[in-house]
């Protein structure tokens, strides 16, 4: 019932003079914008102020902007008080306003006085001693608009200036609803061992208004809060990116001044590298005492770099990386994906794109015993197998050998292992084409 009151209201509402679609009153505008939902807006218009106190509105502010953070740069002029008025005008709120007014009620091409009595589910009014709810061919005809809504977000301040003219403004604030994020996409060839890679930054309009020609910048980096994990690997690069930064974070300009609309996702490319050098890995991280009645596959990773030499040769901003593969007809098809955080330049990268259907391994605990009060001795056996025609290497870790103790120690093992740190030792397995592999190691713990 409400849906249809709304299209009701929206089809059917006459203000006086009719709908025009207002200009934007911003004048030269700059948008900073970060990943966390928050973007910096500084706007940048020309203000005819009469000497002494005048109120001044600024139309077309973000409907999600932070009144507190709002700065007002004019050469001559304090500010005394500032209002945001956030009541917008619409076919709901004006009805809502007019609870209890009068109207005329357009029917059957009758004018009819009337009064709106009550707006909740539907709209009902009293017309000539009648109690009626408005059907979906009335038209309601208001005689004026609420001072109280308003047909923009608009920013109200009051200004002492200390001389009459024309000057130079410059409101500045933050706002929610805006934000950006990266997407890249790669195109792995495993015989040549290269991969293509177009990164794509998104930028995402929800604040409730349209910046219009504006200068944008968008900054990496959840400003004012901390990091969250990724379900890449990733070794840290030390390399200095050639790009612009603010503190720390790396900035990336959009060439040209855009205009940003309303409820508006814009695509822009930043990274267009071809034919950096990448390979395919196979891994598998098992758990301390970590046992399976069946096999599991193991995961497919693929490694490449951000460094400038052999590398993408750019800071990654944190998002989703696809990788395409292609076929036998030379079609490229989608074989996983991943994120990355922010990742310097330098950096090697390992994107987990899935599991691989033909190599498996199986953990089981074979022995276990405790020696003495502070002591376990375990015995793991690892069955590496693989129905691929082709040999492959599993990198075969085995996780929370020594999460506090420091002292645990591999007694013998079949193969030897790199121990990666005090948690874990890794073994790189060869497993041969349609064939199996094994690896056994006891380990010497306090659990």
């Amino acid at each position: 019932m409400r849906r249809l009151t709304l299209a009701l209201a929206t089809a059917a509402a006459v203000l006086p003079g009719g709908a025009v679609l207002a200009q934007s009153a911003q004048g030269d505008v700059a948008v900073t914008i970060y990943n966390n939902n928050l973007a910096l807006v500084q706007d940048k218009r020309q203000l005819n102020l009469p000497s002494g106190k005048s109120k001044q509105d600024f139309p077309d502010v973000s409907a999600q902007i932070r009144p507190e953070t709002v700065t007002l740069a004019a050469p001559g002029a304090t500010i005394v008080e500032q209002n945001f008025d956030f009541d917008l005008l619409s076919p709901e709120a004006l009805m809502e306003k007019a609870v209890g007014q009068n109207v005329t009620i357009v029917r059957n091409g009758q004018s009819l006085p009337a009064k709106i009595l009550a707006y909740n589910d539907g709209t009902v009014v009293e017309i000539g001693g009648r109690i009626e709810v408005l059907g979906k061919d009335d038209r309601v005809i208001f005689p004026s608009l609420p001072p109280s809504l308003r047909a923009r977000p608009t920013l109200s301040v009051t200004l002492d200036a200390d001389r009459a003219g024309t000057r130079p403004v410059t409101l500045s604030y933050l706002t929610s609803g805006m934000g950006w994020k990266s997407d890249y996409v790669a195109l792995f060839d495993e015989k040549a061992g290269k991969i293509d890679v177009q990164g794509w930054l998104t930028l995402t309009n929800r604040s409730g208004t349209t910046y219009s020609n504006a200068n944008t910048l968008l900054v990496a980096g959840a400003v004012g809060s901390g990091g969250r994990g990724m379900g890449s690997v990733m070794e840290p690069g030390t390399e200095t990116a050639g790009r612009e930064r603010i503190g720390d974070f790396y900035v990336y300009p959009i060439p040209g001044r855009v205009t940003i609309a309303e409820r508006q996702q814009k695509q822009v490319s930043f990274l267009d590298v071809a034919g950096a050098p990448a390979a395919k890995a196979y891994a598998y991280r098992n758990g301390w005492l970590g046992r399976q009645d069946q096999p599991r596959s193991v995961d497919t990773v693929l490694r490449f770099s951000s460094s400038k030499d052999g590398g993408l040769g750019d800071a990654l901003p944190a998002g989703t990386v696809r990788i395409y593969m292609r076929d036998a007809r030379g079609a490229p098809q989608f074989i996983g994906e991943n994120a990355i955080p922010h990742t310097p330049m330098g950096s090697r990268i390992a994107i987990r794109t899935g599991e691989a259907f033909d190599v498996k391994v199986k953990a089981v605990v074979q022995t276990r015993e405790r020696v003495n009060s502070s002591k376990w001795r375990t015995t793991m056996v690892y069955t590496l197998t693989n129905a691929k025609p082709e040999p492959v290497t599993v990198e075969l870790s085995q996780a929370g050998l020594d999460n506090w103790w420091k002292d645990t120690r591999i007694l013998n093992e079949t193969q030897a292992s790199e121990r990666v740190s005090a948690d874990e030792a890794l073994w790189k397995v060869a497993v041969p084409a349609n064939g199996e592999a094994s690896v056994t190691a006891t380990f010497e713990t306090r659990y």
